[in-house]
């Protein structure tokens, strides 16, 4: 079982989104996501979404907000992500990303992306503006048999 974070930033009706296509054996791979990772022994969810933003975008978070508790159960793999969001950080976009290209997509245009098919129904609930949410997420060989909010 893994713990992850996951940040959709926000500006100007954009969200920015990180296009997995630079790492090989990525479970990600030519997906478009959100920015995130694993974290680290000692970390908090706040530390952990504020160190990957930093080292995948050159950008630094001055707030964030936590929205929601996803469970990916894919196969054999399990993982817990902390989902956040934030419209309020500093600094300067970095130009290479070692996991992917970085793209802001227009909230609108984000759907028509290659997405995991589960990540569409927790993007509609962060447009919603929903409270706090808690959802479960059920692949098997990469198709979605089970979405569930608790």
């Amino acid at each position: 079982m893994e713990l992850t974070t996951l940040c959709y930033l926000e500006k100007d009706g954009k969200y920015l989104m990180l296009h997995r296509n630079k790492k090989e054996n990525d479970l990600n791979q030519g997906k478009y996501i959100g920015i995130g990772g694993h974290l680290e022994f000692g970390e908090t969810p706040e530390d952990c979404i504020r160190r990957e933003v930093l080292e995948e975008t050159g950008l630094t978070l001055d707030s964030v907000k936590l929205c929601g508790l996803l469970t990916f159960v894919i196969d054999d793999y399990m993982e817990y992500s902390f989902l956040f969001t934030s419209d309020s950080f500093s600094g300067n976009l970095c130009g290479d990303c070692s996991e992917g290209d970085l793209v802001w997509v227009p909230k609108e245009e984000v759907f028509d992306l290659p997405l995991w098919e589960g990540d569409s129904i927790f993007l509609e609930k962060l447009a919603e503006e929903a409270e706090y949410f808690s959802l479960k997420l059920v692949y098997k060989n990469d198709v979605l048999v089970q979405a569930e909010f608790m």
